[in-house]
């Protein structure tokens, strides 16, 4: 299915303009949050195969692609507070969150802080708040691993170096993928570029490293960084960024934990291994048998 074989909405929510696509009419909410540097579209596996039974949808996050893109409102609070006024437009108390990369740091974040909007969670190659953030004790190879991040906190030269060769890193970014799966093709890459081309979505992306990591507004507060609501981690093994490692002590923080690991798959785990993760999805929501 390509760009336009989906149903495209938008709604004013938390102060911004955001564009979603949505499928099916299940009675069950199922929110697909994305990471960097994507949009919807790295969902286009999952949503036509959770929208057979349950009300799916896929938003561009703040800034990305379609989703307006503001000067301010990067920190984590606010990305977490756009979340819940999207199921709250949707006319929804609770949803089932699905977040892969920054998509899952928010989701993290919003079952953490306000866990009565959060029916189940499923997180793709993302480490909870306490086995990535200050004091968690990353290892030197993890700390190697992500680079990017430091050097995404220097002004302007990112957006300069990412735009460089008409995105020659981005495309190098996803090379592995369009050469290692059928499931990611040139024509995807070229869609996935396009939207972080549009006038201001690189520098909203950078900013979710420069905000988001370092302010959150208090939101942890009290939580002890507890998820009560059962969970599915789904984890790359092959993932150049985030070590496996990062998923050791996250029983420590969510009592109700399934994990998942996927062999030789890379970062982009529901896009380069979708059979397998929609499975996988479709079982944890079910609670059928892993296999």
């Amino acid at each position: 299915m390509g760009p336009d074989d989906f149903e495209h909405r938008y709604a004013q929510i938390n102060g911004i303009r955001m564009h979603y696509v949505q499928a099916g009419s299940g009675q069950q909410l199922v929110v697909l949050l994305h990471g960097f540097p994507e949009c919807w579209y790295s969902w286009r596996h999952q949503i036509p195969a959770l929208a057979e039974q349950y009300t799916v949808v896929a938003p561009d996050m703040r800034g990305y692609n379609e989703t307006e893109k503001p000067k301010h409102g990067y920190e984590l609070n606010v990305l977490v507070a756009d979340i819940a006024a999207l199921i709250g437009h949707l006319g929804r108390e609770r949803a089932v969150v699905v977040g892969h990369d920054w998509g899952g740091a928010i989701a993290w974040s919003l079952a953490i802080s306000q866990p009565a909007l959060v029916e189940r969670l499923v997180i793709l190659n993302a480490p909870h708040p306490g086995c990535f953030g200050p004091g968690s004790g990353l290892s030197l190879r993890q700390l190697v691993r992500s680079w990017y991040i430091l050097a995404f906190q220097v002004p302007l030269l990112p957006e300069l170096l990412l735009r460089a060769g008409d995105f020659w890193l981005l495309k190098r970014l996803f090379h592995g993928q369009i050469a290692t799966s059928p499931h990611f093709s040139e024509a995807d890459a070229r869609f996935m570029l396009q939207a972080i081309a549009r006038p201001g979505a690189l520098p909203a992306a950078i900013t979710y490293y420069r905000r988001g990591l370092r302010f959150n507004g208090g939101i942890f507060k009290g939580t002890g960084l507890r998820v009560q609501m059962p969970t599915l981690l789904i984890w790359a093994e092959d993932d150049a960024y985030l070590g496996k490692e990062l998923t050791e002590k996250t029983g420590t923080f969510v009592p109700d934990l399934r994990i998942q690991y996927i062999e030789h798959c890379s970062h982009w785990v529901q896009q380069e291994r979708p059979e397998l993760v929609n499975r996988w999805v479709s079982a944890f929501l079910k609670e059928e048998k892993y296999g």
